[in-house]
């Protein structure tokens, strides 16, 4: 067997390093551009930023390891300009030499990833416009902060990249702006979730130009710095560089020019076992087309994990193991300046444009027992169908903890398991790390009693149409609470003294109640509800009101 893999390392590395343990014999050729096979390219902002000093660290499978250890034939700075099918071979371009040569192969991956998109802006191709993919990428930009004496940077794109970029930048003491076109940072998270992030950046020095966009890039004649930046309201911003980071593009040439089949986006369309449209060719990461794990549908999702695991599998199929890919769902993870924000399977505004029915709750529990030091709070939404309960999605955002329950959701998604699971989901507990109602627990116990009818709910979005509609607005809280902030136009009557006050309130409007996180507005609602009140509750309460802005 010879099997020639285009692109290594995540996807092409991990396919040939499976390939090799299945087979001792086969012939393996893995073809790298690049001049390092396997990379953390997610690590490459940390580098830039000095939390990763030694760059080293990055290579996860140097080029000797994998030619000593895996018996590879590695070739770096090699390149496939050309594939050809009727004849089973591709055309490889040196790099270094410019010489080109053939090799034959009996299966071909490919795994040439996703470049970062690059609009047709004006000066864009000035030398002082980066991006960040590779190492060589990395060591530039690394440079411009360690010994060029760079003071400022400007980051086109809001994504996990640029977001990651803007924090490592301004810890290395760079004046960091973020220009996105967006109206939020991080564009796959609803917006409400990521409004708590978008102020801590701020508050690190971090400038952001939301619902904006770079249009042009040209020489600066100050000094201010090398750079200007032309946003589209016609403001200028001298920086010492620029970083283009709003979003990456599969680098599918290759295989459209061989006739493979590509989807609409230009991913290379797969089946479960990441075959192409050609049963002797696969793809694998960032360049392949794949399945939605929650919805069934075509979906293009650039992260390590599943582009590790496409490649193990390609290899199994090759030697006739019977892997398959369930898709992806899209977890992920971000750090921003101490806070962390997660996600996984569908977003509200992903349920939206699909047409599919949804129910939401926001909880926002403490990461461990509030009784023991260091308790910090989180914000979580689950998403799920409101006739059987099946769980669409999850986001998480605060300082401790998030992680791990999107994890949990996550698996629980895999699994099939509905928000009433949630609630018998038995976790690790010991003060210090959880509570003995787990926010899992929690986040099932109020998603389930929505479903159920125990106690309607409200989104802070629908509260314009609420009070059009003459509804009451209850605040539940204490009085010092309420004199603090509260909603327009709500009445105070506090958790502890309603049923003596329940006389005041009119039977004949619909009463929205509401607390600082939505414990006392259920309550509340509860005890209207059995006095036949016509009664709901505010979820996520008016912290997340007023974080949402």
């Amino acid at each position: 067997m010879k099997i020639v893999i285009i692109g290594a390392v995540a996807g092409g590395a991990s396919a040939a390093a499976r390939a090799r343990r299945l087979d001792e014999d086969a012939e393996i050729i893995l073809i790298e551009r690049g001049p390092e096979p396997s990379f953390a390219n997610c690590g490459l902002p940390y580098y830039v930023g000095g939390e990763i000093q030694a760059r080293d660290k990055l290579l996860v499978a140097p080029t000797s390891l994998l030619r000593q250890r895996h018996r590879l034939d590695v070739r770096t700075r090699h390149e496939v300009v050309a594939i050809d099918r009727d004849n089973a071979s591709v055309t490889i371009k040196d790099l270094q030499t410019g010489e080109v040569s053939t090799e034959t192969y009996d299966k071909l991956i490919i795994s040439t990833g996703a470049s970062p998109f690059r609009p047709p802006l004006r000066g864009i191709d000035h030398p002082d416009v980066l991006e960040l993919r590779d190492l060589d990428d990395a060591d530039q930009m690394h440079a411009r902060v360690a010994t060029d004496g760079s003071s400022s940077a400007v980051i086109v794109g809001a994504g996990f990249i640029g977001i990651e970029v803007a924090e490592n930048l301004a810890r290395r003491g760079i004046e960091v702006t973020v220009v996105e076109l967006a109206e939020q940072i991080l564009p796959p998270w609803d917006a409400e979730m990521v409004r708590p992030l978008e102020q801590h950046l701020r508050d690190q020095g971090v400038r952001l130009k939301l619902q904006n966009s770079a249009e042009s890039f040209r020489d600066s004649k100050t000094e201010e710095g090398r750079l200007v930046v032309t946003l589209q309201t016609g403001e200028e911003i001298h920086s010492s560089f620029a970083v283009v980071c709003i979003g990456v593009r599969p680098e599918s040439g290759l295989a459209a020019e061989a006739g493979i089949d590509c989807g609409p986006r230009g991913g290379i369309v797969t089946n479960e076992h990441m075959q192409t449209s050609d049963p002797n060719i696969y793809a694998v990461g960032d360049v392949a087309q794949v399945k939605d794990f929650v919805t069934g549908d075509p979906t293009q999702i650039p992260l390590a994990g599943p582009a590790n695991r496409q490649g193990r599998i390609a290899a199994d199929h090759i030697f006739g193991r019977d892997s398959t890919y369930r898709g992806t769902q899209g977890t992920a993870v971000v750090g921003v300046f101490g806070k962390t924000a997660a996600m996984t399977g569908l977003s509200e505004k992903m349920l939206q444009r699909s047409g599919r029915s949804y129910q939401k709750i926001y909880i926002h529990p403490n990461d461990h027992a509030g009784y023991y030091p260091g308790a910090t709070q989180m914000t979580l939404k689950l998403l799920f169908d409101p006739e059987n309960g099946r769980i669409w999605g999850a986001q998480a955002v605060g300082t401790h903890g998030v992680d791990k329950r999107i994890d949990v959701i996550a698996m629980a998604i895999q699994a099939g398991l509905t928000v009433d699971d949630l609630e018998e989901v038995e976790l690790c507990y010991a003060p210090q790390y959880g509570s003995a109602k787990d926010p899992i627990n929690m986040a099932g116990f109020v998603a389930a009693g929505a479903l159920r009818g125990d106690h309607a709910v409200v989104h802070w979005s629908d509260l314009e149409q609420s009070t059009a509609d003459m509804s009451i607005l209850l605040d539940v809280r204490t009085e010092q609470e309420f004199a603090r902030g509260h909603l327009p136009d709500a009445i105070n009557i506090p958790l502890e003294v309603l049923r003596s006050q329940i006389s005041e309130l009119p039977r004949d409007r619909k009463l929205v109640c509401y607390c600082q996180v939505g414990q006392r507005g259920y309550m509340a609602t509860r005890i209207l509800q059995q006095r036949g009140f016509d009664a709901v509750n505010l979820s996520g309460g008016y912290r997340l009101v007023s974080q949402s802005g």
